[in-house]
Parts: structure tokens; sequence; C-alpha cells
């Protein structure tokens, strides 16, 4: 009795699933390969061709564990609404979302009534986890946005213009009537920084652990707050701001000032590096997008403009006051004024924004500011009444990444990253436009040569400045005569152009030695050699 040996096309029939699941890794590999693959088959050099092969195969791995991870790793997905036939997007309703999404969603729509302590500013962790609160009132309170729960709150008693969070949660500045401070989660106050003075707006730069502030007087300062030290304090000379944001791709301080220019300015250097005129009114609001080359600016002038930081050009222009702007993780727009919210998005991937959502709050209530959520669909609003938070679906980003942010870091978690990151801390000096330069060396730069004209003048110099040299002596007779005195004169001349003509005989002898090597070596025998 014979076996039948099955045939192998039959061994490789998968599973309708598993199929499915090859099929999509397939699509996903080609995204992330870099383009097609070179024809190795036309190379006859047999060891350039496998090094090609190496590194094709390198290539064709690495595309492949990309694609795997994104499978399996990052399984949820970012969406965006979407309207059939003639509906807008900007259309639909809050009420319309909230009975569509699943019941953790619908917690994160609500409204903070407190009128006697507004208006509300507020500030997320780089987590999304926790949010801080300030009332202008004197009003401060540190929610975990988690289990929606009050971790603390407190009355300071005076005026506060602005709120921030240090390196985590367990740490925030508030700019108050006369100084910042700095608290712990716990409400303790912890500082006092007397030098910034009366504060209008904080930033902290994560990755230098520096606090950034700008007064009424419009003094920026910056300070360490690892070590307490003053890295910076200049003068802007364009008088008061409030309009003052991070770049968070290279840590650069960026100020709107009245007469409607911006400047840039980072810890060591007391000129800005960047002065651009964006607006013929005062600037209004600013925002930086999270890769770092898209910036959003908004004037007196009632428009929106839309700049490439790498060639500092205005991308797109559109009509519209707001008073506060806010970049999401996913590229969305928020632009608030009055009452009203807008939010605009680039959907066709040429920088071209178009409006999304629209929201309209209590007709009378004045936003002071808007932030969008870390990876969640959320937008912050807080206003001259309270806060509120609404749904903006695709605004985050679906997937976190735990060494970077981790909603759901435990405290023996937060302890290492914070002390990882105190290691790894970037001195101030990193803060520039262009922070690829870092690790590079410093191209050297070529002396330029003197024309003919300059060496003969700097000879003529140095053979007058021998001639005055020279002193003369009152001797016996027959030592003081003209031919000996001429005989000096001419020796000291001598060596003064003694480095002038060595320069100028190597200079001839290295071009003659140029010329010799341009020449094949069949025919360098042939050339005249030197007696």
């Amino acid at each position: 009795m014979g076996v039948r040996k099955e045939d192998d096309t039959s061994a490789k029939i998968m599973a309708p699933k598993e199929q499915e699941i090859s099929d999509e890794i397939e699509i996903k590999v080609k995204k992330y390969l870099r383009g097609e693959g070179a024809n190795l088959e036309v190379l006859h050099d047999k060891k350039l061709k496998g090094q090609l092969a190496v590194r094709e195969e390198l290539y064709g791995k690495s595309a492949k564990a990309a694609a795997k991870a994104e499978k399996w790793l990052m399984p949820s997905e970012g969406g965006y609404l979407e309207a059939e036939g003639i509906e807008k997007t900007w259309r639909i309703k809050q009420e319309a979302i909230a009975r569509e999404v699943d019941i953790l969603s619908r917690k994160n729509q609500y409204d903070i009534v407190l009128p006697e302590l507004g208006p509300y500013t507020m500030d997320f962790t780089s987590s999304g986890r926790y949010m801080a609160v300030a009332g202008r009132k004197g009003h401060l309170a540190i929610i975990d946005m988690k289990s929606m729960g009050l971790i603390k709150e407190f009355q300071v008693r005076e005026t506060v213009r602005d709120v921030v969070f240090l390196h985590n949660e367990q740490f925030f500045a508030a700019a108050q009537k006369k100084y910042p401070y700095i608290y712990n989660r716990d409400g303790t106050e912890l500082h006092c920084l007397k030098e910034h003075g009366a504060i209008m707006k904080l930033q902290f730069l994560t990755n230098h652990f520096l606090l950034a502030s700008v007064n009424k007087f419009g003094q920026l300062h910056y300070q360490d707050v690892t070590t307490g030290q003053m890295v910076g304090n200049y003068r802007t000379g364009h008088g008061r701001s409030d309009v003052m944001q991070v770049n968070p791709f290279n840590g650069v301080v960026a100020l709107g000032h009245s007469n409607g220019s911006l400047s840039m300015w980072k810890p060591t250097s007391s000129a800005p590096l960047i002065k651009m005129l964006c607006h013929h009114g005062p600037v209004s609001a600013l925002a930086f997008h999270s890769n770092g080359h898209l910036m959003a600016t908004a004037g007196m002038d009632r428009k929106i403009k839309l700049w490439d930081l790498r060639k500092f050009k205005v991308l797109q222009t559109i009509t519209g006051h707001a008073k506060t702007l806010d970049f999401s993780q996913k590229g969305l727009l928020a632009a608030s004024t009055g009452s009203f919210v807008q939010i605009l998005g680039d959907f066709s991937g040429s920088q071209n924004y178009s409006r999304y959502m629209n929201q309209s709050i209590v007709k009378g209530y004045q936003v002071q500011k808007v932030l969008f959520r870390p990876y969640e669909d959320v937008l912050g609003i807080g206003h001259s009444m309270g806060w509120s938070s609404i749904l903006i679906p695709g605004s985050g980003e679906p997937n976190f990444d735990s060494w970077v942010a981790n909603p759901f870091e435990t405290s023996k978690q937060r302890r290492e990253k914070e002390v990882k990151s105190l290691l790894d801390k970037l001195p101030p000096e990193t803060v520039m436009l262009d922070p690829r330069k870092i690790g590079t060396m410093r191209p050297m730069r070529k002396k330029e040569k003197p024309s003919k004209q300059e060496r003969e003048a700097e000879m003529d110099a140095a053979v007058a400045d021998a001639k005055n040299s020279i002193t003369r002596k009152k001797k016996t007779k027959g030592r003081n005569k003209p031919s000996k005195r001429s005989k000096k004169v001419q020796e000291a001349v001598e060596r003064a152009k003694r480095p002038f003509l060595e320069e100028e005989s190597s200079q001839k002898k290295k071009q003659k030695i140029s010329e010799q090597s341009e020449l094949p070596k069949s025919l360098q025998r042939f050339v005249r050699k030197a007696a």
C-alpha cells in the first residue's frame, strides 16, 4: 500500500482569518518600506551586490517589525466625524455625539459652574491624567481626570493669572498677583519666586526643567526648578505681553507683542533668535503643532495665520478673530473668541485647514482658554463662569507610549521616571531653533588669503617699524660712521621682510607641487626640476 504525498500548495493554504491578518500586515509593510527596492540583477560588482542585498533585507525586516508592532501593540485607531450626503460635520451637536459614544467617553462631557471665582484657566499633565484649574479670584484645584475626583482645592485670596504643571502632577506653579508660587499637590506652598515679579504667563520646559515666565514689564525669566538658579533674565523691549507659548520640538519660547510682532527666545541669549511681523495689530493668541514645524497666530486684525517655521512663510490665512488657540496631538486646531469655539482640521494633508466642528457655550460666557487633553478626544474650555469639557472625535492620539507618558502609571513608576528624567536633563545651551545641530561638528572657517596689495602694505609697515626701532647712540670716533649706521638699518629691514618673503616662497612651492601632482605619473619625470 503506497502513501500518497499531498501537494505542497495545499500546505500553504491558510485559514481565512489568518489570510486576512497576513494581507493587512503586508499593506502596513508597504507603508514602512523605504520606497521600491534596488534592482540588483543589473549590477556586475559582486561585493556591492552583496552589500545592497544585506541592506535591503535589513530594511524589509525593520518594516515588517514596525507593521507587526502597529498591528498588535497599537490596536486602537483614531477616527473623525464623517458626514453623509449634504450633511456637514460642524452642524453635529454635542448631544448627538453623546448619544452614540460609550459611557466612559460620555463622562468627559460636563460643565462646572463657579460664577463667583472665574474666569478660569487650566493645564493638563503630559499624560492627560491630571488637570490643574485656576480661577482669577484665587481658586486653585487639582483634579484626577480618570476617576473625576477632586484631589485638592484651596483659596489663595488673591488674583491668579495662570497655572502650569511642572515635570509631573506632584508640583505646579501659579502666577499670582505679585509673584509666582510653587505648590505641591497637597496645596503646600514650597517656593515664592520674587525675582520674577508680577507674572502674566507661565510655561514649563519639560526636558530642561526650566520655568519660563514673562511679567507685566516685558521681562522674560528662566529659572531652573532643580537647583533654583536663575538661568536668564532679559528685557524683551516690546512692553507688556500676555501671549506666550513654548515650542515642544526645540524648547524655544515665543512671545506675541502689541505691535503685531513675534519674538523667539532661548535661555542663553539676551537677544531674540527670531523677530517676525505677523499681524497689523496686537497678537492675541499663539499655538505650536506637536511636530514643531507648524505655528498658528491670531491678531486683532481679525486674521488667523498658519506658518511654516522651516521657511517662516505663511501657509494659510483664515478670516476670524481668536483670543486663544491650541493644537491637538493629531493636528486639529481649536480657536475661540467670546462664547464661540471653532475647531479646524487638515484632512487633505496639504496644510489647508477647514471648519470641522463648532461649539457655542451659554451666551455671555467669555472663553479664557481652550486646551486639548492628551490621549483623549476631549477639549477643555475655561470660561468666565467655570470650565467645561466637550468631545472632539479624532483629536487625541489613540495609542500612548508608556515610556513617554503613561496615564495609568503607579507611584513607583512615577518615581523611576522622575529619576531618569533628572539624569537625562538637558542643559539650557541645547535650546536652539534647529536641535538637529546638537552633536554635529562646527565646520572650520577657511582663512581668506590677503591680496598682493595688502601683503605689500603689511611689509612696508613692518619695515617702517624696524627703521624707527633703531636707536642712535653717541659712540667714540670711528664707531659711529654713516656706513655702519646704514648697515644696521639694512639688517633690520631684512629681518622685517624675512617672514613675508618666506611665506610667499612657501605658497609658490605648494602651487608648483600641486601643478606637478595634476600631471599623470608617466609625465611627471619630464617636469623641469628646481636647481
